[in-house]
């Protein structure tokens, strides 16, 4: 007798009375007595989200207590043959199970999200993933989570867990570009500045909190972003439309390693003004300052 083919399952916890009404209590007194706070957006629509670092089980309690408090429903990735186990499996799908069958004819995972989302009309719906696969120290992440929204066209989520500044939530939506490495960089350098619970063993490795920049500064960082490429301090100043934009100030973001610098040594210009581009820590920064792209 042939198997039942699991899929996704349209009604989860995150759609009862329990959780509207008594988690979100539970979550909602817990984050006010532990001083714990909610990232001030939760995107709408559905899309992969990533939750890093991941250092701790606590990591996933804090994401769920976000999730709830948003209403925003989660869906994760789970071997199949677990999704079957009897009780265990029936509670892992209640939970938000997407169960991956890896034999040949199994439904792949683009497969069964692409699926659901053409399915139904979709309400800040996250398929979540941990890049780093695992709580331990790892040398590089996952990029299943970049395969699967590419796959779907699906933007990407980036979540946080931070337990110094003690905010847990969503702080940026990430459109994909045609260039995957440099997305990816991006994206992980932006995590370089969120410290997990235990921040030796997460990757990439913390390096300390972003710097404290001005209002016209983050200007700076947004509109070298726009321009994709590198641009002179005038371009720069025309793009923030600031009334006055300092050597000292481009110098700054120079030394705090967010920019730059560099002179056109081109012989056919006679230009030897200087020019500025983003780091990746400073696209990284980038991402904190701007919701989404």
């Amino acid at each position: 007798m042939a198997k039942k083919t699991l899929t996704i399952r349209e009604k989860t916890i995150f759609d009862g009375i329990f959780t509207k009404y008594f988690l979100k209590f539970i979550f909602s007194s817990w984050f006010k007595i532990a001083g714990w706070k909610l990232c001030k957006i939760a995107p709408e629509g559905a899309g992969v989200a990533i939750a890093a670092p991941h250092t701790s089980n606590w990591d996933f309690v804090y994401a769920l207590g976000a999730a709830i408090l948003q209403d925003v429903k989660i869906y994760f990735s789970v071997k199949e043959s677990l999704c079957r186990v009897p009780v265990l499996g029936t509670w892992m799908m209640y939970l938000g199970a997407i169960p991956i069958d890896r034999s040949a004819k199994g439904i792949g995972q683009v497969e069964q999200i692409k699926s659901f989302i053409n399915s139904q009309k979709l309400n800040r719906v996250f398929f979540l993933f941990t890049p780093e696969g695992t709580r331990g120290l790892v040398p590089k992440w996952k990029s299943g989570f970049y395969h699967v929204a590419q796959g779907c066209g699906l933007p990407i989520f980036l979540a946080k867990v931070d337990y110094l500044s003690k905010e847990t939530g969503v702080f940026h939506t990430f459109t994909l570009t045609d260039n995957k490495n440099n997305d990816i960089k991006a994206i992980q350098a932006s995590y370089e500045s969120i410290q997990g619970k235990f921040p030796l063993l997460q990757f990439p490795p913390y390096t300390g909190r972003m710097p404290k920049i001005s209002e016209a500064e983050a200007k700076i960082i947004k509109a070298l972003y726009s321009f994709k490429g590198v641009a002179t301090k005038v371009e720069i100043t025309a793009k923030t439309k600031l009334s006055e934009l300092s050597t000292n100030m481009l110098d700054f973001l120079v030394e705090k390693g967010l920019l730059e610098k560099s002179i056109n040594t081109d012989d056919s210009v006679d230009s030897v003004e200087p020019r500025y581009q983003l780091t990746f820590a400073g696209r990284g920064c980038f991402l904190h300052l701007s919701p989404s792209v």
